[in-house]
């Protein structure tokens, strides 16, 4: 079975302040993004996770931070986990690329850099 690429354009509606975890091992940014691809067209809403280890190589909250602000309509790259801590189960959207979305140009306002968190993350969510 191969693995297909999952993808959901929106508009950024959120920046949450970047969180550290598991005593500060971890960093997580958490957006969110909503578009009208609901039923019938209706406005939906998604918060996504971006997780990586502190590590001054590892840049993949930083770059999203520089290159992506509330208002912008991108595209995210993601996958579905679901995590099991203590018998409670968590299931999160984690983002893992995030593009502008190159359809929306507009000369008179212009679009940031494009933005990507390339790398896969290697590591598992802490929880």
């Amino acid at each position: 079975m191969s693995e297909e690429e999952t993808v959901m354009t929106g508009t950024i509606s959120a920046i949450l302040p970047v969180e550290e975890i598991s005593n500060g091992k971890y960093r997580k940014q958490v957006f969110a993004i909503t578009n009208y691809e609901g039923y019938n067209g209706k406005e939906q809403t998604f918060a996504f996770e971006i997780f990586e280890a502190v590590d001054p190589e590892k840049k993949k909250i930083d770059n999203f931070i520089k290159f992506n602000k509330v208002g912008q309509k991108v595209d995210v790259s993601y996958e579905i986990r679901c995590n099991e801590n203590g018998g409670r189960y968590f299931t999160s959207l984690s983002a893992w690329k995030v593009f502008a979305n190159k359809d929306t140009s507009d000369p008179a306002n212009p679009t940031p850099a494009e933005a990507e968190t390339t790398e896969a993350l290697a590591e598992d969510c802490p929880f």
